[in-house]
């Protein structure tokens, strides 16, 4: 849960703080950081089992919330 709150975090600083055309490049960036997070709190917590499954739902929570976002901004580009 902490990493989807990292997502929704760089998603909202993403959309105000970067420029349109740039948001696309920030959004993956945000992922990348999403990716790293999800690692180091895995491998912090030393646990073996269930470790690929926390990873998945980790990064696909995050892709969730970096897809949401990435449709939200192209909507606000539309208009």
């Amino acid at each position: 849960m902490g990493v989807w709150a990292f997502a929704v975090v760089c998603a909202v600083l993403t959309g105000l703080l970067s420029p349109p055309d740039r948001q696309l490049v920030w959004i993956g960036l945000s992922f990348a950081g999403c990716v790293i997070g999800t690692l180091c709190v895995q491998l912090a917590t030393g646990r073996k089992e269930g470790y690929v499954d926390r990873v998945t739902l980790s990064l696909v929570g995050a892709v969730l919330v970096l897809a949401v976002a990435t449709g939200i901004f192209a909507l606000i580009g539309l208009g």
